[in-house]
């Protein structure tokens, strides 16, 4: 697409206001609607789907351990954006095409809460999925303070659903974060960057593939999608304008398929406070920062000695990642324009310690799962990833045990790098070591062919999302708790996702 890059300024995403704030609870009403965007001054304005009818969605800030109540409305027409693939689980003609549940990534909620990707609901709640559904989610944000994010979740339309924008930050805060004189107000922007392809009109672009493999059916499964452009909040290559002081960014990777590995034009330092569950140990100076889609990284750019300059920040990621092909990548992503003076004294800090972390200690885990990430074929001769060589529909055999703590071994038999999520509960990162993928594929036996990895600095913090790269052995370990019920893990490939590498997994009381 050939549109003026950093033309346009980076729109921030409205705070969502609560419709009732009662003793000991508050209330929420969001509505999804169908709505015009514009994603760039030089094109049409662009039919999506947005939480309250806004592309990203409003963001909701919460407080830890504030008890909050949402109805989440679903007001979208009766035909979808998109092509939908009626050959994939849960998407066949026997259930509406237009249906949403919403799950809040990296929340601690209860099943019924949580967005069970069966639990979906079509436009006034006139048709139900077969799993509790709920006019009203409960979120008692037992947790502390981190940067989470409300995406669509149903069932054989997860990566249509959010690619046509239902997607939107959800912040946790607390009083101990803001104890640590962090950039606030003004100054701690999110940013959700995610990737579209337009047409000539503006309306968004999703492939579908030719007839020909499935009998008579277009089809819009492709292995994975890459867009043409870049969007952060929702709008095409922007720029932001900046004081010669600190800032803070809750940087999101909402993009499908695509990985981001950020770096800034000037090879500048960049601080980062946090992983996808909260805040590190301690703040760590990075040059780059590597982001699978559904992670999440809190940085702090110090623009202090850069007024009157212009940074911009890039991308060299594959796609695919890791070994992908250079026509799928994109560069440029946002552009910072520091103006010359600070409007007031910058008195926010980068403390020296964050927050201590309760590390877990694998003598305590009570067992080891091996689980294979698979690349198979599917019957018309297309990609088809599995978890655990497993379709969804299969028995389930994740069954640990509440409050007890495992080490999930992610075999990666597959030439991709899964970001694997589990819901429910956050984990930390154990290592990665290369494996014999030939010998395990014959034998089933793991021969490894190098030493135990450590985890990079900027992922020892809590995790629910991880990359597992390909030829290797990730190693995590969790504490599941604290509920009990019915959850899911799965690729956060949103092409993968739906088809089919998810999985569901129950906690035992």
């Amino acid at each position: 697409m050939n549109v003026t890059k950093y033309k346009d300024s980076l729109p921030i995403p409205p705070v969502l206001k609560p419709i009732n704030e009662g003793e000991g609870f508050t209330y929420y009403k969001v509505e999804m609607k169908e709505c015009k965007v514009s994603v760039h001054s030089e094109l049409p304005k662009t039919p999506m789907w947005g939480y309250e009818g806004i592309f990203p969605g409003p963001t909701i800030e919460v407080e830890s351990g504030e008890r909050v109540y949402i109805k989440w409305e679903n007001q979208l027409p009766p035909v979808h954006l998109l092509p939908i693939d009626f050959t994939v689980h849960g998407a066949h003609h026997n259930v509406p095409p237009v249906r949403t549940v919403v799950h809040v990534h990296g929340a601690v909620v209860e099943p019924e809460s949580d967005g069970y990707p069966d639990a979906w609901f079509t436009n006034g709640y006139q048709q139900v999925g077969e799993k509790f559904v709920k006019q009203v989610y409960q979120y008692d944000n037992c947790m502390n303070a981190c940067t989470l994010w409300d995406h669509d979740h149903a069932i054989g339309i997860t990566r249509l659903n959010i690619y046509a924008g239902l997607a939107g930050f959800f912040l946790v805060k607390s009083e101990k974060e803001r104890s640590l004189n962090l950039p606030t107000g003004e100054y701690d922007i999110p940013l959700l960057i995610q990737d579209r392809t337009f047409n000539q009109d503006g309306s968004l672009y999703y492939p579908k593939q030719p007839k020909e493999p499935v009998e008579e059916l277009e089809t819009s499964i492709v292995p994975e999608f890459f867009g043409e452009t870049i969007l952060v909040n929702g709008k095409v290559w922007p720029y932001l304008e900046v004081e010669p002081r600190k800032y803070r960014f809750r940087v999101l990777n909402g993009s499908n398929s695509r990985f981001y590995r950020l770096k800034l034009d000037r090879d500048q330092y960049m601080f980062q406070i946090s992983t996808d569950r909260g805040l590190l140990p301690q703040p760590i100076g990075i040059r780059e920062i590597t982001l699978a889609p559904a992670e999440r990284v809190d940085i702090i750019i110090d623009f202090s000695n850069l007024g009157g300059k212009r940074i911009t920040f890039i991308n060299d990621a594959p796609a695919p990642f890791p070994n992908g092909d250079a026509e799928n990548e994109i560069s440029d992503v946002l552009q910072f324009r520091i103006l010359p003076e600070v409007v007031y004294i910058d008195t926010s800090s980068i403390p020296a310690q964050l927050e201590q972390l309760p590390f877990l200690s694998e003598k305590n885990a009570v067992k080891r799962r091996d689980l294979t990430l698979n690349h198979l074929k599917d019957k018309y001769g297309r990609e088809l990833m599995l978890l655990d060589n497993k379709g969804w529909d299969a028995p389930i055999s994740e069954n640990p045990k509440l409050g007890t703590t495992e080490i999930w071994y992610l075999i990666n038999l597959t030439p991709d790098t899964h970001p694997i999520h589990i819901h429910l509960i956050d984990f930390q990162i154990l290592d990665r070591r290369e494996f014999n993928v030939d010998k395990y594929n014959k034998e089933k036996v793991i021969e490894y062919l190098g030493p135990s990895m450590a985890p990079e600095p900027q992922e020892r913090g809590r995790k629910d999302t991880v990359r597992a790269n390909p030829n290797e052995v990730t190693r995590i370990i969790m504490q599941f708790g604290p509920y009990s019920g019915l959850y899911v893990w799965h690729c956060h490939m949103l092409e993968h996702e739906d088809y089919e590498m998810m999985r569901p997994y129950i906690v035992i009381r």
